[in-house]
């Protein structure tokens, strides 16, 4: 067992030098549009490289920098891209690093959830793994200091997801982050029909989102399983595709930020 999980994609997905890094992040975060309301619960994000997503992603972010020093633990789940996988797999590492420091893993929480049978650990998911480590960045940006219950999903149903979102669930201290994109490898004009569909069926907290829809479609239905039972309210704030921002526009691909925010009571 490795006690520390080290960046894989630095320095392809994202700048590995710590100032070009933070630069990069606040670049997107100056550029995305600040909307006010109340403070997710919870979010849907993209996970491609930075010039293709980074400016979607940081849609989301910029409304999470309201809650620093609020949260202080982000339950953050991923699909696997490079391990098959059978359920929902945890790190036995102590933290993350990224070019920006260390996260620390939340070791209670990742025993919690591994009581749960669809959990299991599995280090190999997570050495490659960029779903989840594209999101740090960021989250350390927005949040300053928090600790981490990473999950990269394999194979599962919405129901087996929910169960793990639900027994993190937490209160104001915790974040749940949701990592996917949209479409993938369609022409421009397929994938905005496509994608526009896909975030309808999102906003409606309405499951059964396939993997030709979105790369997270198992995560994706499974949150959507606790956002309905929370009652929580979801909003689109971009939606985009590669096309969009730094590609050609013959084979796309999508991406979405949503919040999901909690009723007041």
């Amino acid at each position: 067992m490795q006690d520390l999980r080290p960046a894989a994609v630095a320095g392809s997905f994202y700048p590995a030098a710590p100032a070009r890094l933070a630069d990069a992040l606040r670049g997107h975060l100056a550029g995305a549009r600040v909307t006010h309301g109340t403070a997710p619960k919870a979010v849907i994000v993209p996970h491609a490289g930075y010039v293709y997503s980074g400016a979607v992603a940081a849609a989301a972010y910029v409304r999470i920098a309201a809650l620093r020093g609020v949260v202080t633990r982000v339950v953050l789940l991923g699909p696997a891209h490079r391990v098959a996988l059978r359920g929902l797999a945890v790190p036995a590492t102590r933290a993350f690093v990224t070019p920006l420091g260390v996260v620390a893993i939340d070791r209670d929480a990742v025993e919690l959830a591994c009581t749960l049978p669809q959990v299991v650990r599995n280090d190999l998911a997570h050495a490659d793994e960029h779903s989840l480590e594209v999101q740090l960045p960021f989250l350390q940006t927005v949040l300053g200091d928090f600790s981490l219950v990473p999950f990269v999903v394999g194979t599962a149903t919405p129901d087996e997801v929910a169960a793990v979102i639900e027994l993190l669930w937490g209160g104001p201290e915790t974040l749940i982050v949701v990592s996917s994109d949209l479409s993938h490898y369609l022409s421009y004009a397929d994938a905005r029909r496509g994608d526009r569909r896909t975030a309808d069926s999102i906003l409606a907290l309405a499951g059964a989102i396939d993997h030709d829809q979105a790369c997270g479609a198992t995560v994706v239905n499974g949150f959507i399983e606790s956002a309905r039972r929370h009652g929580l309210q979801p909003e689109l704030l971009d939606l985009r595709n590669s096309g969009d921002t730094a590609g050609d526009r013959e084979r796309v691909v999508g991406y979405a930020a949503f919040t999901f925010t909690e009723h007041a009571h």
